[in-house]
């Protein structure tokens, strides 16, 4: 409540982002590299495609899930290796 009051009292600030140092996540510069290798080209080609069979129909059961694990398991196992190499070493 006392917060509430001093927000009352003082205002919103305007540009929040000024208060804030937004750094970039270290841990997305990894998902990123580790989305180029070849097997998580692979499964996303395989998810892209899905999407696009699936996006034509007007009328499908079908949905992506399967594919969207298995692309999401390729990265993250990637990104789950390059992290413990990279705390050991």
């Amino acid at each position: 409540m006392v917060f509430e009051e001093k927000m009352i009292m003082n205002g919103e600030p305007e540009d929040v982002s000024s208060f804030y140092i937004f750094k970039p996540d270290p841990l997305e510069a990894v998902r990123q590299k580790c989305a180029e290798t070849e097997h998580c080209v692979h499964t996303q080609a395989r998810l892209e495609q899905c999407e696009t069979r699936v996006g034509s129909r007007s009328a499908t059961e079908e949905d992506c899930t399967e594919e969207l694990f298995d692309f999401l398991h390729a990265r993250d196992h990637c990104v789950s290796v390059n992290a413990i190499s990279k705390i050991f070493h």
